[in-house]
């Protein structure tokens, strides 16, 4: 807008008194719809020495700004403007030599305005990047993103409800750096493994610690229901943990769920469903295959030279299977396509003093397994109230339901059992025994009255808070938090099924109890002094957590359909057992956070924990951390920059630790040993193999994290990057004793462990225009992980599987390096060994292989490095979503990658390239019905290395004048899931998530959803 004086402006000078006052009168001619004059009203009761200011506050388009607050800088006096963008304001006398004036709003720099004589200002404000200003939530407590000083990273919640989940931390699977997440199975209701920045205890816990909103939540993390969650905060330095004591010792992660808001009630529906089926796995051999195998291994010891002497190695029963070409792939009988579907039900209301949320939903997903099903019900509910100026109160509450059918894994048994025959008769009849005198049929679970597993458990999950805010800047809150898990488990096991094998039935009944309550009591005083802003935050917290469970166990019920609900018939092996366990914790913590101009930030946090778990002595320990931040974006050499619009550099160091995972390690507990005299049974008791450590002290980490925050070009490219060095010292490791003491082990402080990486989060706004957008994210985490001492400086601990220089998990063994030649036969002698068999490393050269000269450190399951990347693309009311994540590096042994050495079994994966006098390969040995292949571990390692497309999602939203007044918004989607995956061609028929076991294949699945909005 450009403000032109008409020559008829005039200058009126008024003395008064024995002082002079220049009052500006400014008589304008502006753009009629920013005209000032219009404006400029009389200012009532102020003295002829004031000064009477008026002003327009607009952005840098010309669009005004309403509601932003005008501060007479180092007084209260102050206004804000109104809607077309004006404000008025009277400097006092007192204040009117040199005024300078505060504009500020949310969304745009603070500045600073000299009137300089001036009645008539026409202010223009320049955006602030709209991620510094997010609220972020930190340990008890919010702060805008730009006054961080520790290592936070955040995910919204639109990005959850965008992609359906079953669990709310697989959908940030590889979005947050430093966080390495990975599915443990395909199994329903499968866990999701979590660890922040590496593992660096042993037998202290190496997973995060879980807070929903401000309550400590040790339930299950599968009970959050992603739709119901506002954000999620990661808290990764040890400043950020600190604030948690030991419980924050292996990182944080807060979500925060959606509360009610003022306005007209609204409702959500979310819901989707799909198709799962298995993302890949390997076929065993085929019926030829396998008789080719035994073959070879029968010809290699003499005892078979041709089809002629089948009968040596056949019963009569395989024979005629073989003639008849008659042979069974289990796989497409076990494995079917499984179902996954949710619907979620939200309503949000609220006036200015009760705001609430709730939300229900039911989750249902069968498996791609028969009996592998789970059904999930929830609720939510989330009430704000505000009683008076000076007091309100809320609560949380959630319940979950759970009902599980569990599965015992059949594809052990299919990939074993011999293919030959069939698994039902000509006449569709089950056969138990395909190959007669064999092993059990793998479907034989399936079949009525055999089988039955059944899981049921009720966890809620409530926190109820009161709020006293008896002067301004000072809050007083106390909240209650009860975690409550009550559970059941049954199996029945017939005497067909694959568990028991022909032996008795046995029924098993487990239950289980838990509750953890949690007191905290928060103080906070919020107080700024010109350009000083400090936060004084002071906590108390009580926690107690209790176990209690029983089991009981019989054989021979009589009757399968009573399952596990009869056991009083059972006709022997009657066992019961329970047990109890409590543990408490007790801890006061405070922190300074202090800002100088929001451009020089310092936390200062101190926190002690007392835990029961360790004895007298060694209770209580000290957590202190400090944490500062420069924003050099604020500075004058780069305040007015048009490429750097924000630039922050962050310092910190802490001390976090762990004590024991389990209570009662410091004791040395009896054990039940039952002895008989002649023909008498007399219970004795002794030693349990694990003695206590009374002298057992908390382990400590202590982290450096150097960190840079960054935006450029109008925030068009913006994120973070961090190096951070974990030290961990007082290891609590488990100590093998020599047999001779009575026991086996011990745990003791000793050793030391070290993770250093390097942390990268970048996003890319590319295309921004009124019809297209296009963002890119990407993540980059490389962490090191290493020990660097155990009980003795540097020697290793091979039995526990523990070595110096190398992460807590490793594979040890021989390397292999091939398979002897014939041509090689002479110097395969040397070594006891022939033409065909694995051939190793000699590690010393000394001229044999033996276990301790010969085995290395072959490789480990943690990635080298991970990241992600994240493309969204939109076109109008269209949006395309592909999110890539990579793992590499890592190495996985997966079990059938190996062979077996009875030949009575299905011994290898389909289309073996194994040696023979014929087929000099190096890849798998020569089989040998006598055994004695040696080094046979070695077949399985290989590079685990993963390339996935995650998620692709296409999205449509229903133009709002074709949603009518029904919808406040409409979208639809499909989804595909972990539908490509990139590896070595080894594992071209594996999932390399997992790392492992094939007992539940990992799943693919493909949805269709709508998130609707009335």
């Amino acid at each position: 807008m450009k403000l032109t004086f008409p020559p008829c402006g005039k200058l009126l000078r008024q003395t008064v008194g024995m002082g002079t006052l220049s009052m500006v009168l400014l008589t304008m001619v502006a753009e009629p719809s920013y005209a000032l004059n219009n404006h400029f009203e009389n200012f009532p009761g102020i003295s002829n020495a004031d000064l009477p200011v008026t002003g327009l506050v607009k952005n840098a388009s010309g669009s005004v700004l309403a509601g932003a607050n005008v501060l007479l800088k180092g007084t209260k006096v102050g206004t804000v403007t109104d809607e077309k963008g004006y404000f008025k304001l009277t400097i006092p006398d007192k204040n009117a030599v040199n005024p300078v004036l505060i504009i500020s709003i949310i969304g745009f720099k603070e500045i600073e305005v000299p009137v300089n004589g001036k009645t008539a200002l026409n202010i223009t404000m320049t955006e602030e990047s709209k991620g510094l200003n997010e609220v972020v939530v930190i340990g008890y407590g919010t702060v805008k993103k730009k006054d961080l000083t520790g290592s936070v990273a955040s995910v919204k919640g639109e990005e959850l409800a965008n992609v359906p989940s079953q669990n709310v931390m697989e959908s940030i699977q590889g979005k947050i750096p430093g966080a390495d997440i990975t599915r443990s199975s395909g199994q329903t209701g499968s866990g999701i493994n979590v660890t922040l920045r590496g593992n660096r205890s042993m037998v202290g816990s190496n997973s995060p610690l879980f807070v929903v909103d401000g309550a400590i939540f040790y339930g299950n993390i599968g009970d959050i229901n992603p739709n119901d969650v506002q954000s999620i905060d990661v808290l990764k330095d040890a400043s950020s943990t600190a604030i948690y004591g030991s419980r924050g010792a292996n990182g944080v992660i807060l979500i925060t769920t959606k509360r009610g808001v003022p306005g007209k009630a609204q409702v959500g529906l979310n819901a989707y469903a799909g198709s799962s089926k298995a993302a890949r796995y390997y076929n065993v051999a085929t019926g030829p295959e396998y008789v080719a195998w035994k073959r070879e291994a029968n010809r290699a010891t003499g005892k078979w030279n041709s089809p002629a002497d089948d009968s040596k190695i056949f019963g009569v029963a395989e024979i005629e299977d073989i003639a008849s070409g008659t042979w069974t792939n289990y796989r497409p009988l076990l494995l079917h396509n499984g179902l996954q579907q949710d619907y979620q039900v939200s309503v949000t209301s609220g006036t200015d003093k009760t705001k609430i949320y709730f939300s229900g939903d039911y989750y249902q997903e069968n498996g791609i397994l028969k009996l592998d099903n789970l059904k999930r019900y929830s609720g939510r509910l989330n009430i704000d109230q505000t009683i008076s100026k000076v007091f309100k109160a809320g609560m949380q509450a959630q319940i979950v339901y759970y009902n599980q059918g569990i599965r015992v894994d059949p594809l052990n048994a299919a990939n074993k059992i011999n293919p030959l025959g069939s698994a039902f008769d000509s006449a569709g009849n089950f056969v138990l025994q395909p190959v007669p005198g064999g092993a059990f049929n793998p479907l034989t679970d399936e079949q009525p009255d055999t089988y039955a597993g059944n899981s049921r458990s009720n966890r809620s999950f409530g926190s109820i808070y009161a709020e006293l805010t008896p002067l301004a800047g000072l809050s007083i809150r106390s909240s209650f938090t009860a975690n409550l898990s009550q559970s059941r488990t049954g199996y029945y096991y017939g005497v067909n099924s694959i568990t028991r094998g022909g032996s008795a039935a046995r029924s098993q009944y487990n239950t289980s109890n838990s509750a953890d309550i949690l007191w905290e009591n928060v103080i906070r005083y919020d107080k700024k002094i010109n350009d000083h802003a400090i936060t004084l935050t002071g906590i108390t917290s009580y926690q107690d957590r209790t176990t209690d469970a029983g089991a009981e166990q019989g054989d021979g019920q009589l009757l399968p359909s009573q399952i596990y609900y009869g056991l009083s018939s059972a006709t022997s092996g009657m066992i019961a057992s329970t047990s109890y366990s409590r543990q408490d914790i007790v801890s006061g913590a405070a922190r300074i956070n202090y800002s100088y101009k929001s451009k020089y930030l310092l936390t200062v946090t101190a926190r002690a924990d007392g835990s029961s778990k360790l004895a007298e002595g060694n209770k209580w320990t000290f957590f202190p951390s400090v944490a500062a931040a420069w924003r050099l974006s604020e500075e004058s050499f780069l305040k007015n920059s048009t490429t750097t619009n924000d630039l922050k550099l962050r310092v910190s160091y802490g001390v976090a630790g762990n004590d024991p995972y389990n209570p009662y390690v410091t004791q040395s507990l009896l054990t039940r040993q039952p002895y008989s005299f002649d023909e008498t049974l007399a219970p004795g008791y002794t030693f349990s193999p694990q003695i206590g450590n009374p002298d057992l002290r908390w382990e400590t980490s202590t982290t450096l994290d150097i960190g840079l925050d960054f935006g450029f070009f109008n925030n068009r490219i913006n994120g973070a990057i961090d190096y951070y060095n974990t030290r961990t010292s007082n290891l609590l490791l488990p100590r093998q004793l020599p047999p001779t003491t009575g026991v086996t082990s011990t745990v003791q402080n000793i050793g030391r462990t070290n993770n250093s990486g390097v942390e990268l989060m970048l996003t890319s706004n590319n295309v921004i225009s009124k019809d297209w957008s296009w963002t890119t994210s990407i993540t980059f985490t490389k962490n090191v992980e290493r020990i660097k001492q155990l009980v003795t400086d540097g020697v290793n601990d091979i039995a526990s599987g523990y070595f110096v220089g190398y992460p807590t998990s490793v594979y040890y063994d021989y390397e292999r390096i091939g398979i002897w030649q014939t041509k090689d036969a002479a110097e395969a002698a040397k070594f006891g060994q022939t033409p065909g068999t694995i051939r190793v490393k000699d590690q010393n050269n000394d001229g044999k292989i033996d276990s301790q000269n010969d085995r290395v450190v072959l490789g480990t399951p943690r990635p080298k490095w991970s990241g992600g990347l994240d493309n969204t693309v939109r076109f109008k009311n269209i949006d395309l979503n592909v999110y890539v994540f990579a793992r590499m590096g890592q190495m996985i042994a997966p079990d059938y990658l190996g062979v077996k050495t009875s030949y009575q079994e299905n011994t290898a994966q389909a289309g073996l390239d194994y040696w023979t006098p014929e087929n000099a390969t190096d890849m798998y040995p020569r089989p040998n019905a006598n055994g004695g292949i040696l080094y046979t571990s070695t077949l399985r390692y290989t590079d685990g290395s993963f390339v996935r497309v995650r998620d692709i999602t296409l999205g449509y939203t229903l133009p709002q004048k074709w949603a009518g007044k029904i919808f406040k918004s409409f979208r639809v989607y499909a989804n595909a899931k972990n539908y490509i995956t990139f590896t070595n061609s080894r594992i071209k028929d594996y999932d390399p998530e997992r790392g492992g076991s094939e007992n539940f294949p990992m799943t693919k699945l493909l949805t269709a959803g709508v998130n609707i909005t009335f």
